[in-house]
């Protein structure tokens, strides 16, 4: 089973993102689950969602602790918390950050694989909005095995129509192919 979290803000597009995920696996014929875990914020305040996908079927109905792969969002809450809090020690933490992997090794200390994109440019140039969530995505899908950019586009054209289906799969391809990856 892979086990994903997501941090971010409210209005970024984190818990459409873990459903995007979970859309993509479920009509790969895997199964998959998605869910938020936020109270009564407001936009802006962080948000954590979550996503599995397995073979078989998945019976833990609870929040991911230990995930495979951490995606921020939002590069400011790195200094509020650490994202890789209970992360399997061969994970990988996929990052929105103008940094390149080796910087944030350096600050943060981390030692898991990194993936770093600059999601809020792309996001601004492509979408013309600093919602990053499929952006984010195409880092993400770079960064594992568990879907393809052919899985993601019928979820991302369904969710957000023609018109803006297709600018965020610009965004999403975008950051696949400049996502920079350090292992």
């Amino acid at each position: 089973m892979q086990e994903i979290r997501l941090h971010g803000r409210g209005g970024q597009g984190a818990v459409t993102s873990a459903e995007l995920i979970a859309t993509a696996a479920i009509k790969k014929g895997k199964f998959a689950q998605a869910f938020p875990s936020f109270g009564p914020e407001r936009r802006g305040a962080p948000v954590v969602a979550f996503s599995r996908v397995d073979e078989k079927k998945i019976h833990i109905r609870a929040r991911v602790y230990n995930p495979d792969i951490v995606i921020v969002l939002d590069p400011g809450l790195l200094s509020l918390l650490d994202p890789t809090d209970g992360m399997k020690a061969d994970g990988i933490l996929v990052l929105n950050t103008k940094k390149g992997p080796d910087e944030i090794r350096d600050k943060y200390g981390y030692k898991y694989k990194i993936i770093t994109i600059d999601a809020n440019k792309i996001a601004l140039k492509e979408l013309g909005r600093l919602i990053v969530n499929t952006t984010m995505l195409g880092a993400f899908l770079k960064a594992t095995d568990a879907l393809t950019l052919k899985d993601i586009e019928t979820p991302v054209m369904d969710r957000f129509g023609a018109k803006l289906g297709g600018k965020n799969m610009i965004a999403l391809k975008r950051a696949y192919e400049e996502a920079i990856i350090k292992e």
